[in-house]
């Protein structure tokens, strides 16, 4: 009966340091990194380059640094590829998420990251691409990015971030005691704001070509080898000066009832002519008169 004692004894002695063994080894054990990926399209997972699979992507990995590259499968039209530097931390998964488009610019995504801080504080850092984004947590609004608390409850939030010429994105995340959640988030521009912007600028350098262009005025032939400048359109007004044919002068205005034209015949000088003996051209174009070209007049006429 002894014998036996001994022998359970030994045997639970036994059990107890092989199940101590095991927890310390356990419990020395560096936790598994969490990594989750999702991406629109699906695309190729490439880490450390090794291509591992394709989006949804989920895995238990060593804590440590890794390179991350994503490659959107498309077979309409090419999608700009995604590479990031990624930190894994232990018993945190890491998420990722992409939207492709055609460029890096009309992309956007987010990386949600921890970095253990200890204490019972949870703290949250925000980070845009690009900078200087609206930043509103939960419906309040916070400030511009980048921006970084600790007075933040643990648990579910909602991150928006807004940015003129973007399009406006919400994150959902969950921050936790111990460890600083750090959300970098890329916006997409707005291709509609984007257009009208491109829009705008193009209006605005016709508006300013059309500004750029004067109208001149050309002197035709009057038969009398020059042209009469008045103070006033009319024939009635008094003669200040003399103008040649072919020559061309800015025009100034345009009389609505007489059609006569004010020019600047010298620098700082203005004087009406009639525009019987005189046409508009804009400037730049072939004013050159054909040679048979000839206007008549009334000798008796005043030009």
């Amino acid at each position: 009966m002894r014998k036996t004692r001994v022998i359970i004894l030994i045997i639970f002695l036994f059990i107890f340091i092989i199940a101590s063994i095991l927890f310390f080894i356990g419990y020395l054990k560096p936790k598994g990194a969490g990594i989750f990926i999702e991406s629109q399209p699906p695309s190729s997972v490439i880490i450390d380059g090794e291509q591992l699979g394709r989006t949804p992507y989920k895995e238990t990995r060593n804590p440590k640094e890794i390179t991350l590259k994503l490659i959107p499968e498309s077979f309409e039209k090419p999608l700009s590829t995604y590479e990031t530097r990624i930190s894994l931390v232990p018993g945190i998964e890491t998420y990722i998420k992409r939207e492709f488009g055609e460029s890096e610019e009309s992309s956007s995504g987010e990386v949600l990251s921890f970095e253990k801080i200890g204490g019972d504080e949870s703290s949250l850092a925000i980070v845009t691409i690009p900078d200087s984004a609206q930043i509103a947590i939960d419906n309040t609004s916070k400030a511009f990015a980048p921006y970084k608390t600790s007075a933040i409850s643990e648990g579910n939030h909602q991150i928006k971030v807004s940015l003129p010429g973007y399009l406006e994105k919400i994150v959902s995340i969950k921050t936790q005691k111990g460890y600083k959640l750090t959300a970098l988030i890329k916006l997409s521009q707005d291709k509609e704001y984007v257009k009208g912007e491109e829009k705008a600028a193009e209006e605005e350098v016709v508006v300013e070509e059309e500004e750029s262009k004067k109208t001149m005025i050309k002197i035709k032939e009057t038969g009398v080898g020059f042209l009469r400048v008045r103070n006033e359109p009319s024939t009635l007004g008094e003669e200040i000066d003399r103008v040649e044919p072919g020559k061309m002068f800015v025009l100034i205005e345009e009389d609505e009832e007489t059609g006569w034209f004010k020019i600047e015949y010298e620098e700082g000088k203005q004087g009406w002519i009639t525009n019987q003996y005189a046409e508009k051209v804009e400037e730049g174009e072939d004013t050159d008169l054909e040679e048979n070209e000839k206007v008549s007049v009334t000798p008796t006429k005043k030009s």
